[in-house]
């Protein structure tokens, strides 16, 4: 839409008239302004700096107020925030709220066991929280470090990741799900001296061995100079030399703990993702900046309001856990709920008997769950009173149309907004959503459609340019910075700069392709590049064969992702055995145990298929959209195959496949 000199004028004065404010609470409470979505999204975009420089003075409490917004760097990727400004994340999630309502609820702990609810107060996570970060110092953790946490999500866990930031120490926290190897992978990268876990997990009624997982990890690290036991179990583990029991230690420790007053573009965590080339990315996010935009997508996509208690089923291992379950929630001084468990433990009816007993307001979780639960049937459900529902969440892949139809009229029972959100790890928080959006906006089912402040979307063509207009498909990338993204890949900025804008120089590539509607909606079509999504978890294709190359048997492999009923994708593995290997189900089964060992069980593909060889241009690149042809059945249009050095090589595979595929029905 054009920017009239008059409409300039109104938006202005609306700034004006209606600055952000916040309730004695601490939390954001703006409410949209005359004329909605539509002002608040043409003055973010237009000036930016403007725009975000308000709504951080009102949102976020400053130790030093910023003198600069927003300051260009050469490259896209090189914005920086707040320029000149100092905070503390701990005391906007925790401090400022503790002074005006001590006993509000932060936090409610639905642990593994059924009905085992734990609520913990502003007051009380505090108090963790200090006592943890005065344990941290005093065993020389300071501002910096880095810390990893690999813990099962608990109060605990979020007290581990509020205490680094109120010294500022840098958390790096590592879903619990990891094994050994990609844990100590992590912790060598980023050079953690430090490791805050459990005894044990517990987890659909199983114990998970944390501490002996830990072990494995930290035995030829140099720089873990202490690792930090809590015990979530009653059960002993062996502790060594540097083996710290934490509770005992926190028992000891002072309530009070002056914070560490951070500039804004400081580090303030570092999460691992999946890259294409095999090795995670240790993506940085600051202070300021990732708050603020937590806070204000916590805020308006899920129309959270004070007093309601918010339901975001994910892991703390993943973003989506570090921006709905904690920094977001609790930087608005809001009720987050801590899922420990799984949908079917004890039985399919899980999350609905938690969001009645717990009268949840607003559920976040991902399609993967969904068409897990959707294959049940709809009594358990209906089992339960879910009239404290008003807002459902999907997030970590495009949810299909039954999901959606079945989240939407199964559980909201048809009156309650769903959000169908699209943001990644580098994004920090939600970027596209049908919320916020001008009053009683339509939802168009298993979309995203609408940006939210500040993102301003655009799809390219093969040439690099623009694609302007509706009705058109394309390769999904931002205009302009914001807040909340990330600022480097740990140790290498230059990897950063490849990954993310030198494919469309002077924006950020998402790797998502994406659908404009004729409406101007956008529907994310799914990843442009070798990353597979299974069950919401992005996991380089490159990763696994990585890890299955180790196996002495198997010379060559090939793993592309394949439409999942459940998981949404799931992955397919190519192998090239050695010639005279004998006992081929011994080596698939040896290289599932590989891959569960090296990255994580959620990675072990589904269908191993032995091929004499694979698909190969001239240069020796391995062809994988011809594999993803194959197993999609999609044969009959195979496209250019004139690269590859024998195209002969098409046959023999779909022959190998067609075979595999009769013997395993």
């Amino acid at each position: 839409m054009a920017l009239t000199a008059g409409r300039a004028r109104v938006l202005l004065t609306l700034s004006r008239l209606l600055p952000w404010r916040c309730y004695s609470h601490g939390g954001c409470s703006a409410v949209l302004p005359p004329g909605g979505y539509r002002v608040w999204q043409e003055r973010a975009a237009r000036n930016p700096a403007d725009f975000w420089a308000e709504v951080a003075h009102g949102v976020l409490r400053w130790d030093n107020p910023f003198h600069t917004a927003c300051q260009a760097g050469p490259v896209a990727g090189d914005a920086r925030w707040f320029l000149g400004g100092r905070l503390n994340v701990s005391v906007n999630c925790l401090d400022r709220h503790v002074e005006k309502s001590p006993n509000r609820v932060a936090l409610i702990w639905e642990r593994d066991e059924p009905g085992a609810a734990v609520h913990v107060t502003y007051r009380e996570l505090l108090d963790l929280t200090c006592r943890l970060a005065n344990t941290l110092k005093k065993y020389g953790i300071q501002k910096g470090d880095k810390v990893a946490i690999y813990m099962s999500v608990s109060p605990l866990s979020v007290a581990a990741m509020l205490a680094c930031a109120r010294i500022g120490a840098v958390h790096t926290v590592v879903f619990a799900g990891f094994s050994a190897e990609s844990l100590a992978g992590r912790i060598v990268d980023s050079g953690c001296k430090a490791v805050i876990t459990y005894n044990q997990g517990v987890r659909g009624g199983r114990i998970i061995e944390l501490k002996t997982t830990v072990d494995e990890a930290v035995k030829n690290s140099a720089s873990i100079k202490h690792v930090f036991v809590a015990q979530r179990t009653d059960n002993k583990v062996q502790m060594g030399d540097h083996d710290i029991p934490l509770e005992e230690e926190m028992a000891k420790a002072a309530p009070i703990c002056i914070p560490e007053s951070m500039d804004s573009e400081d580090t303030l965590f570092m999460l691992y993702t999946s890259g294409s080339t095999g090795k995670p990315k240790g993506i940085i996010h600051t202070q300021a900046g990732y708050l603020l935009y937590t806070a204000l997508t916590h805020k308006y996509v899920f129309d959270y309001q004070e007093g309601e208690v918010f339901g975001c089923v994910a892991d703390i291992g993943w973003i989506t856990g570090h921006s709905y379950v904690v920094y977001g929630p609790l930087c608005n001084g809001g009720t987050s709920v801590l899922f420990e468990s799984t949908p079917v433990y004890p039985d399919p009816g899980r999350y609905w008997e938690m969001v009645q007993r717990l009268k949840i307001n607003q559920f976040y979780g991902a399609p993967t769950s969904i068409r897990l639960l959707l294959n049940y049937g709809e009594e358990w459900v209906k089992k339960y009173d879910r009239s404290s529902l008003k807002t459902l969440g999907s997030v970590g892949e495009p949810i299909n149309h039954d999901a959606w139809q079945w989240f939407y009229h199964v559980v909201g029972e048809g009156r309650c907004t769903l959000v169908d959100t699209w943001w990644q790890t580098e994004t920090g928080g939600i970027c596209i959503a049908p919320r916020p959006s001008e009053e009683k906006a339509e939802i168009v089912p298993a979309m995203a459609m609408r940006p939210f402040f500040g993102i301003v979307p655009v799809l390219m063509n093969e040439n690099g340019k623009v694609i302007e207009g509706n009705d058109v498909s394309g390769a999904l990338c931002i205009a302009q910075p914001w807040p909340g993204m990330a600022r480097t890949i740990y140790g290498d900025h230059q990897r950063f700069v490849d990954a993310y804008f030198k494919a469309y120089p002077g924006y950020y590539f998402t790797g998502d392709g994406a659908y404009r509607t004729k409406e101007g909606y956008y529907q994310i079509t799914g990843r442009m590049d070798d990353v597979i999504n299974i069950s919401g978890h992005r996991l380089g294709t490159a990763e696994i064969e990585d890890a299955m190359a180790d196996h002495p048997e198997v010379p060559e492999t090939a793993v592309i992702g394949y439409p999942h009923k459940i998981k949404g994708e799931g992955a397919f593995a190519f192998i090239v055995l050695k010639e005279q290997t004998a006992h081929i189900d011994h080596v698939k089964e040896e290289l599932k145990t590989i891959v569960a060992s090296k990255i994580a069980k959620y990675a072990v593909p589904d269908h191993i298929l032995v091929v004499k060889r694979l698909p190969k241009t001239r240069s020796g690149k391995i062809m994988r959209r011809l594999l993803r042809k194959v197993v999609t059945e999609q044969s009959s249009d195979m496209g250019d195959v004139t690269t590859l050095d024998d195209p002969s090589v098409v046959k023999e595979i779909l022959d190998a496949y067609q075979k595999y595929k009769k013997s395993s029905s």
